[in-house]
């Protein structure tokens, strides 16, 4: 009933490999490329196409075994087989796979016994196959209910694990030894545990302060329906010249935030700064001193001179890490993720005698968080904007998002940086729906024009008013642009919940219509696991309601309110991790300078400090 099973290098080269059945396509390639690479392997199962894939890693020697068979089929003996083929091949053909991996060993001499193992695994389990349905306090929608919860939170809810009993493998070797297929009564007991749950420490509200109320002058009553004459001058703005440059650039913009021009004369916005890590390694250096030490890593540094990693010395720390990473607003199905990937890289890892479990887990949680928030494409906006202008057409910027999270706000930031290097711009405003989106946009417009003084940057702002379709507004804007020569067509849209169907089914069709070159979400860092659900179904709604063969999906994000969140950087890593998509610029204030790269090593840094 396998389609397939192999064992190959943690480089990708194969070792050994059985088929039953011609395979279609390349799972085995894309389990490779989509959850070993991506710091994935956390998740239990990988489905493609019409195959399921499951596997095992020999971290001792970095090895892989993976098997695939058709999905539709519900196997029980797949991990007790996984296992048993690890113990027995790594024994078989243990001084084989020391010498340069064991690329140059000949292993045909592995079917006959992979067969054996098999047979024997598959007759246990048919002798043994549970005839009952389970009851629904086994399965997995019971923890998901309410006393489900409660059972969980009391640990009174045992939770399946995959390890496989060792007395299973160990009576499958055998029975091999014997030549012989015995019946082996008993079905593996797999280990239990509990689950404990966390509690929150409640913040303790802060004293306000009391003041004494100054005694005012006596004003002049003012009646219903009436404005005072300092109100009528304040609220008239028909007077403001739109070129009082000096009184926009104190308003909007902070000459301690501009970015700098480099060496070819393009325009580059600030980085994020990090905090120093000084402090943090003063700590790390102090830790052997000192009976309490603080910082995530402190547990860890009782578990020391071990020479191979078993899962009872890794749990515990694997845990703190977890609750550490939710606290820093990872969603918390990608920190079990992320944890369980870097158990799976770990468990069986020798250590030198010298070498701390500490030092381990943070160097594998360092790699696989940077191995994650590393582009996997090119975030050069500015070339792809010259290879557009190379053929004669506008470069088109979609902005999507939800509700009050900054759209038009980052949109003119990001046009504003596209001014300073001298393109001409055109802001579509297809915000159909607000009261006020088209007005907004039009203050922003005039603003980033009193302060383009110098330079060939161009800002126009293409509005057809409310009501209309936005679809048919974008169209014409881009349209509009590629016939006056712009540059970039940057395209504002109506905030939306993702739940709404009839404007995401709106929102689909401007995407499928117009085709623009980047679609960016705009999403709050402050959200944590609201993150992953908004980017989820956006990026699905996109595809169900687009009528398209090839879908298009987000191509990137804009984070914003990030300086409201101080170190707890946790959505980007969710966001990150959900689409697989770089995040392009961070939004830090309300002006047109705050706008700034994030790189990698300060999400990792902030991620994992104290």
């Amino acid at each position: 009933m396998l389609d397939l099973f192999t064992v190959l290098t943690k480089g990708g080269f194969v070792l050994w490999q059985k088929t039953f059945a011609p395979i279609t396509g390349t799972p085995v390639e894309d389990l490779i490329k989509n959850v070993l690479i991506e710091e994935r392997a956390g998740i239990e199962l990988y489905h493609k196409d019409n195959y399921c894939l499951k596997w095992t890693f020999a971290n001792d020697v970095d090895l892989v075994f993976v098997v695939a068979y058709q999905k539709i089929l519900q196997l029980g003996y797949i991990d007790e087989l996984l296992e048993t083929i690890k113990i027995i091949f790594l024994d078989t053909y243990k001084d084989t796979i020391t010498q340069a991996q064991g690329v140059n060993g000949d292993y045909t001499s592995f079917d006959p016994i992979f067969d054996k193992i098999l047979f024997q695994i598959e007759e246990k389990y048919a002798q043994n196959r549970q005839k009952a349905p389970r009851q629904f306090k086994d399965t997995k929608k019971f923890e998901t209910s309410v006393k489900g919860s409660q059972a969980q939170n009391m640990g009174q809810l045992p939770v399946a694990t995959k390890a496989v009993d060792e007395t299973e493998i160990a009576k499958n070797i055998k029975a091999l030894h014997l030549q012989g297929s015995p019946r082996i009564a008993g079905k593996g007991r797999r280990a239990i545990k509990s689950s404990k749950s966390t509690t929150a420490n409640s913040p303790t509200p802060a004293e306000e302060n009391t003041q004494k109320k100054k005694k005012s002058l006596k004003q002049a009553r003012v009646w219903e329906g009436q404005i005072a004459r300092g109100e009528m001058e304040s609220l008239d703005y028909s007077k403001k010249e739109e070129g009082d440059v000096e009184a926009v650039a104190a308003q909007f913009i902070d000459d301690s935030k501009m970015g700098q021009k480099n060496a070819s004369g393009i325009y580059e916005v600030q980085d994020v700064m990090e905090e120093d890590e000084d402090e943090e390694e003063d700590e790390e250096d102090e830790v052997g001193t000192t009976p309490k030490s603080s910082g995530i890593f402190s547990y860890f540094k009782a578990f020391t001179g071990q020479r191979e990693v078993t899962a009872e010395s890794l749990d515990p720390v694997l845990a703190t890490m977890k609750e550490h990473l939710i606290t820093q607003n990872v969603a918390s199905h990608i920190a079990d993720h992320l944890c369980q990937s870097v158990r799976s890289s770990l468990l069986g890892k020798k250590l030198g005698s010298f070498e701390r479990l500490s030092n381990a887990v943070k160097t594998s949680m360092e790699a696989a968080l940077k191995r994650i928030l590393t582009p996997k494409t090119s975030l050069d906006l500015l070339r792809d904007i010259e290879q557009a202008k190379y053929e004669k057409r506008p470069y088109s910027i979609c902005f999507i998002g939800v509700n009050g999270v900054g759209k038009s706000t980052n949109l003119s930031k990001v046009c504003f940086w596209l001014l300073q290097n001298n393109y001409k711009i055109l802001i579509a405003a297809c915000d159909t729906f607000r009261s006020g989106a088209v007005e907004q946009l039009g203050v922003h417009v005039r603003n980033l024009r009193a302060l383009q003084t110098s330079g060939g940057g161009v800002v126009e702002l293409f509005e057809r008013g409310y009501g209309k379709d936005s679809a048919g507004i974008a169209k014409d804007a881009i349209s509009y642009a590629k016939n006056n020569g712009f540059d970039v067509v940057l395209i504002d849209t109506a905030g939306r919940m993702q739940d709404n169907e009839p404007l995401m089914r709106a929102l689909s069709k401007l995407v499928s219509t117009n085709q623009p070159d980047k679609i960016i979400f705009v999403g709050e860092a402050l959200v944590g696991n609201e993150a992953v659900d908004q980017l989820t179904k956006f990026n699905q709604a996109l595809k169900d309601f687009s009528g398209l063969q090839n879908p298009r999906h987000i191509d990137g994000m804009i984070l914003t309110k990030f300086d409201t969140i101080d170190d707890k950087v946790g959505a980007a890593l969710s966001m990150t991790y959900v689409t697989g998509q770089p995040i392009y610029f961070v939004g830090t204030g309300q002006t047109y300078t705050d706008l700034k790269n994030l790189k990698v090593s300060h999400v990792v840094h902030s991620l994992l400090k104290k």
